[in-house]
């Protein structure tokens, strides 16, 4: 796992001195000013989850052709996979889990949060992200998990750190867990199979296991931090320092999909049709993250903390404020 981490580093760095050495275009075309009848092309590395939501749900309403962005979206698994794309200039903006972010900063990688992106809704049982396990399954609850299979969307990273804080506020050992790597979408049928012992699901991932039987014995957000900022939009500092007009207007219109989505619940349930394979026929069960325009930057020091525990990020210290501020 160790040397698989180590790899994951070198690749990004890497891909941000290949982003060093290009050219000086931030890799949009057409000019960043919304008031000039033209638009930028903005790619964006996504994750088929809900918190995504707003993005799709902002450009529906036009909050970013208001500012002169037209969007292209491109899904990955995690994102730890995303970074590499923005810092090299694929993605001129990206989603990604604040663990993932605090692990590129300590490495290094030259990335920057500039707007919110996903929170714990809170709710014990009921939050945007949750252990499940097969109905039959012996595993009641947290502490239980010693000893078993979890499976996570990626390894050594907020999935696996949040799980560990469930076991060790239920009075279980975190490091006798066993995690393994599966996508979100394919970790219902993993869990039904058999594969795994438990599985650490988004949405929908969770709702579709749940029509299957499998139920829920942990909400490790929730769990670590009622307000825990999980994720947010962040960009590379080269497009911070070329383009800050383009920053400015994605975060303005980030924000402002984030609000409309808060106050739209249903709206946000039903974007969802157009990026992921869900059906019609789930959208009402579906369970919503929270999306403040603002994160919380207690609980993220809180997760480095926790971060630091797992020996996530080589013994260096993450400046929150410095990235997410």
């Amino acid at each position: 796992m160790r040397r698989r981490m180590l790899g994951l580093a070198v690749a990004v760095m890497t891909l941000a001195g290949a982003a060093g050495c290009g050219s000086s275009d931030s890799g949009s075309g057409g000019s960043s000013s919304a008031s000039g009848g033209r638009k930028t092309q903005v790619t964006v590395g996504v994750i088929p989850i809900v918190d995504v939501a707003p993005l799709y749900l902002g450009q529906k309403k036009g909050f970013f052709a208001d500012r002169g962005i037209e969007l292209k979206m491109v899904t990955a698994q995690g994102g730890a996979a995303i970074i590499p794309g923005v810092v090299s200039g694929q993605f001129q903006f990206g989603f990604s889990n604040t663990t993932s972010l605090m692990l590129a900063q300590t490495k290094g990688v030259p990335v920057k949060s500039v707007v919110n992106g996903a929170a714990s809704n809170g709710k014990v049982g009921a939050d945007v992200t949750a252990v499940l396990v097969r109905k039959d399954s012996p595993v009641k609850s947290a502490k239980d998990l010693a000893g078993r299979t979890v499976a996570v969307n990626t390894l050594q990273n907020i999935g696996d750190t949040t799980v560990r804080e469930s076991v060790r506020k239920d009075g279980g050992d975190p490091a006798k867990v066993k995690f393994v790597e599966i996508p979100f979408d394919q970790m219902p049928a993993a869990l039904d199979g058999g594969r795994v012992d438990a599985a650490w699901m988004g949405e929908p991932a969770q709702t579709v296991a749940k029509a299957q039987g499998a139920r829920v014995i942990a909400s490790p957000f929730a769990e670590t931090d009622p307000k825990l900022t999980v994720a947010t939009w962040f960009t590379s500092a080269k497009v911070t320092q070329q383009d800050p007009a383009l920053v400015k207007n994605f975060t303005e219109a980030m924000t402002e999909s984030l609000q409309y989505a808060t106050g739209h619940p249903d709206e946000a349930r039903q974007i969802l049709t157009t990026y992921t394979k869900i059906s019609g026929d789930v959208l009402s069960g579906l369970i919503l993250p929270g999306w403040p325009a603002q994160v919380d930057t207690a609980s993220l020091e809180k997760l480095a903390t926790l971060g630091e525990k797992d020996g996530i990020f080589g013994g260096k210290k993450p400046d929150i404020p410095a990235l997410f501020s």
